[in-house]
């Protein structure tokens, strides 16, 4: 077994090949569509290649965990539930299983000494944290965003972006005929793009009868628009609200990495690539041009390594894998505000700088966004003012409290609001149903790229 300084691992990815959707370009609002054959093959793909580096003794970078058997007190794994229908919960189920795919180990040998081995060639059934719309903040920090969806209004009313317009504007008119009714305009550029990609992933006469340039052109001023709406020049301004809400679980989880009386090895998030703008504009991985302000491919992944030598103390470093565009993780430099040189960054630097700015509650991300009635804002917002008989003074909760109420409340406070609320009479309890795996659709400011999303192959 090879020795290594790396504690653990905070993985990020991003879903595979899906069909077309569609969202609303100034709200987000998204509809629903359905992972491919394709995507799923990429992610069960990314799934291996993260246990061949991390997951696999003789890896300089082999972190520990358990062979071939999943050990569910080192493994975390949580994906979005509401942008893009099920895409990214099943993108999930596919990755963890090249993570931790069927191993014969996978048995048991009952007191009666029957043998019973687990169905499908011993396949591993590893739980994932199903991040839904209503009830928890942390992956879509943006979506029912009044702030975000003003401000996006505004960048879309702004000089530079009408400059944009007028930059574009001959390559617009010739995008009519092969969009199939879609508005050519800037503001639907990510939709542009979308369809187009799409099509010349799955259909062969759009694809013959594409232009040669067209979607490297298009693909570009969808990174430029959407770079510009998922970022901001300042850490925990709106614009970043994709990478502030995300904030309490990688914080978490990056100390308790650290934590050498935690068992916890890696932490895995499946998301959209909306707060993978956010993450690379805070951390500053972009800021020199070394990684493009760009959208990230299908099944593209950040792994934030926490590293020590000897007894030096932790740091963290960042690795990025642009889908199938790259053979593997290459490390970039980070630059978060106030680093004399670009580079790696202590565990504590990385917290101090970016724990004021993380989205911790529901409610407080209510009080950022300006929201009075999504997302539960409504009982929240009544609660706090209910119970305010004096000016009140908000404790920021602890990365560490955070970790365990993803960005909405820890189960004691949301337990005792529940309470409060029923006894109010504000409040009716029901059934609420959550979807499984299976149910999911397992059946069904600058420009640069980081290269096309259209491939082939996985």
């Amino acid at each position: 077994m090879s020795t290594s300084n790396l504690l653990g691992v905070v993985l990020i990815a991003r879903h595979g090949d899906r069909l077309e959707f569609w969202q609303d370009p100034t709200t987000y609002t998204t509809s629903n569509t359905a992972i491919t054959p394709l995507g799923e093959v990429q992610e069960n793909n990314l799934g291996a290649y993260v246990r061949s580096v991390y997951g696999t003794p003789s890896s300089s970078s082999y972190i520990g965990l358990s062979t071939p058997l999943y050990n569910a007190e080192q493994f975390l794994a949580r994906a979005d539930a509401g942008d893009e229908g099920g895409v990214i919960y099943d993108s999930a189920i596919a990755l963890v299983q090249g993570l931790f795919p069927p191993s014969s180990a996978n048995n048991i040998t009952l007191a009666n000494g029957t043998f019973v081995p687990s169905p499908l060639n011993g396949y591993q059934y590893i739980p994932i944290e199903s991040v839904e719309l209503e009830e928890d903040v942390s992956l879509e920090g943006y979506a029912s965003c009044t702030a975000f969806s003003n401000r996006t209004t505004e960048f879309y009313n702004s000089t530079i972006f009408q400059q944009k317009v007028n930059e574009t504007a001959a390559f617009l008119k010739e995008l009519p005929p092969i969009l199939d009714g879609r508005a050519a305009t800037l503001v639907n550029m990510w939709n542009i793009y979308d369809y187009m990609n799409v099509q010349s992933v799955h259909n062969a006469t759009f694809l013959n009868n594409l232009p040669p340039t067209f979607l490297a052109q298009a693909r570009d001023l969808a990174n430029w628009h959407e770079y510009n709406v998922f970022s901001d020049t300042t850490l925990g301004g709106i614009g970043n609200i994709a990478g502030t809400a995300m904030l309490p679980s990688i914080l978490t989880a990056m100390q308790r990495i650290a934590n050498a009386s935690d068992p916890l090895k890696m932490h895995y998030s499946a998301i959209s690539y909306k707060p993978f703008l956010s993450l690379f504009n805070m951390t500053g991985v972009n800021s020199d041009g070394q990684l493009p302000a760009a959208v990230v491919n299908y099944a593209a992944a950040v792994a934030f390594e926490i590293r020590q030598t000897g007894n030096d103390a932790p740091f963290v470093r960042f690795n990025f894998k642009n889908g199938t565009d790259d053979d593997g993780f290459k490390v970039y430099n980070m630059q978060l505000p106030g680093m004399a040189q670009p580079g790696d960054v202590p565990l504590s630097t990385f917290l101090s700088t970016l724990e004021p700015v993380a989205i911790n509650t529901t409610l407080q991300w209510c009080n950022a966004c300006g929201q009075a009635t999504d997302r539960g804002c409504a009982a929240l917002l009544n609660a706090s003012s209910t119970t305010a008989v004096a000016p009140a003074h908000h404790d920021r909760i602890s990365p560490v409290g955070a970790g365990f109420l993803g960005a909405g409340l820890t189960f004691a406070v949301y337990s005792m609001l529940l309470a409060a609320l029923a006894f109010l009479g504000l409040l009716a309890f029901g059934k609420r149903v959550h979807r499984s795996g299976s149910e999911r659709g397992l059946n069904s400011p600058q420009g640069g790229s980081i290269n096309h999303e259209k491939t082939a192959s996985a």
